[in-house]
């Protein structure tokens, strides 16, 4: 028989039972559980909000990697019509819309991904799915959705204007993201309410499939299949040089004096090598180490030299950066800046032991990245437990609020730095849109076909979901809400010709509109889940 894993067994409901009874769970040591409650609330909160600090931090080095993912080249040759002569031509090896929907929106949605998997993977062998991971993912739709649209509108300088420059790709990546949220309410009320079976969770995985097919065919304007709709001009480069900037301001990468830098030739074709500092010298440093064509003395300066750049990042991780503060003539707010440098350290030293984002193409940095993530989010998830054991704060409004805006971050930082970087809004407001998608059909989908599958080999019974009521009811309020907030923003591209920046006034005037659509979908969720209405 199957162990029926009820309110008082489960992680979220245990949390719950325990209510305002003393908490016998702790995090690290025995003697926490000696402490009051509310001092271990206060702490547990505080580690959150540093973990939440550690996703900001850690997303800097995926977006980083993403970046050489997207930049990456292949050399071939194309015919020229009028003489016929074979022309060698770099191609990217990525597409635009692709990248977007993978590389971006899946690297950024990895924190919940990853929740939402440990959550399903802990719940193995339980009729009941894990609640946890759901809720967050509903909750940072809506995230996604408001705050980070709120960002992104004034990120632009005053009077600059970004649009999306591919409609037809934004309206079908928006159509993917709307439906993933009508197929859950389906699902969960429609279909074979309450419950969860194989086949739907198999088929919300292979959803994401078919909406990476229709983006593609957009992008390509395959007929039958893609919406007849013109798009202005793209840039060439994903971040183009020119505009390319890092938090210090410097341009071209030329942050460390012994950073990797990509050379290119008049025509933006990459050179195809990397070349570091060495005092006043330049070595030149091949992209890739092909052992057929590179001598042995090749290969071991490429590695001394790769070496000395990741030995180069653990010391600036330790080295207190005091360029900016020079510029603070407030006594307090430069202490401010050194308090909040001192707390980023240990994880600026943790994240130096990634590789650097040159190497492979970014592939090894993004890697390790989406790793270090997979981490944080797993103290996450145990601090979560925590905080709602010794609070008795319903599971469900935590993952709604503190725990769906935390594992967004990533989400907002990406967005915020494309916004900030790229001439168009395309990659800004991909992310969101995607992000959303891919919190559906992988995010949900993924958990809940492991602990599906676990159940119909096992014991031929399919997954219960545990207040599916409430999950619906906050679905519902955020189709209400995302209207609203959609409607806003064509009524920008119609009126001011583009959907972030422009007047300073009216740009903050949509940002704090924004913010109050996710109040209402906090407030009104967090209510019924509390089973207050």
């Amino acid at each position: 028989m199957p162990h029926l894993n009820n309110t008082s067994e489960n992680v979220l409901g245990s949390s719950n039972t325990i209510g305002h009874e003393k908490c016998g769970l702790y995090l690290l040591f025995k003697w926490e559980t000696g402490l009051g409650d509310g001092f271990r609330g206060f702490l547990y909160s505080m580690a959150l909000a540093y973990c939440f600090i550690g996703l900001s931090a850690i997303t800097g080095c995926f977006f980083r990697s993403m970046e050489n993912v997207v930049k990456h080249t292949r050399l071939v040759e194309e015919i020229d019509p009028c003489t016929n002569a074979k022309v060698p031509k770099h191609k990217k090896v990525w597409n635009y819309a692709i990248a977007d929907i993978t590389l971006l929106a899946f690297g950024t949605s990895f924190p919940q991904i990853s929740l939402a998997t440990i959550d399903a993977i802990r719940n193995t062998g339980n009729l009941y799915a894990g609640g946890l991971g759901p809720g967050t993912l509903v909750g940072s739709a809506a995230f996604d959705l408001f705050p980070i649209h709120a960002v992104c509108v004034v990120v632009p300088k005053a009077g600059e204007l970004k649009k999306i420059s591919d409609i037809g790709v934004w309206l079908v990546e928006l159509v993917w993201s709307f439906w993933a949220y009508i197929w859950l309410y389906i699902i969960l009320e429609v279909w074979t309410p309450d419950v969860i079976t194989l086949l739907e969770a198999l088929l919300t995985v292979l959803q994401y499939g078919l909406l990476l097919t229709h983006a593609y065919a957009q992008d390509k304007r395959w007929p039958y299949v893609s919406l007849p709709l013109p798009r202005s001009e793209r840039p060439e480069e994903w971040v183009p040089p020119e505009t390319s900037t890092h938090r210090d301001g410097n341009r071209n990468n030329k942050k460390y004096p012994g950073i990797l830098e990509v050379n290119e030739n008049r025509d933006g074709n990459h050179a195809g090598v990397l070349s570091i500092r060495s005092g006043a010298a330049y070595q030149k440093l091949p992209d890739t180490i092909e052992s057929s064509e590179q001598s042995s003395e090749d290969i071991v300066t490429y590695n001394e030299n790769f070496l000395a750049i990741w030995k180069q990042q653990f010391v600036d991780a330790l080295m207190f950066s005091n360029s900016e503060s020079r510029k603070v003539n407030n006594t307090w707010l430069w202490l401010a800046k050194a308090l909040l440098q001192f707390l980023i350290a240990p994880w600026r030293f943790l994240f130096a032991f990634v590789p650097p984002y040159q190497i492979a193409h970014g592939w090894v940095a993004f890697i390790f990245a989406l790793t270090f993530i997979s981490g944080i989010a797993y103290i996450v998830t145990k601090l979560t437990d925590m905080i709602s054991c010794v609070t008795g704060i319903d599971p469900y409004v935590i993952a709604f609020t503190a725990l769906a805006a935390g594992t967004s971050w990533p989400d907002l930082v990406a967005s915020k730095i494309a916004a900030e970087r790229q001439i168009t809004a395309d990659s800004a407001i991909a992310n969101i849109t995607c992000s959303n998608s891919v919190n559906i059909y992988v995010g949900i989908g993924v958990p809940w076909l492991i602990n599906t599958s676990y159940n119909f080999f096992a014991y031929n019974e399919p997954l219960r979901i545990e207040k599916a009521e409430g999950l619906s009811f906050s679905l519902l309020v955020f189709f209400a809400t995302s209207a609203g907030c959609i409607g806003v923003l064509v009524f920008r591209r119609i009126t001011l010709g583009a959907e972030l920046g422009g007047p300073r006034f009216w740009a903050w005037i949509t940002s704090v509109y924004f913010m109050l659509l996710w109040l209402i979908f906090v407030v009104l969720s967090s209510l019924r889940v509390s089973g207050i209405i």
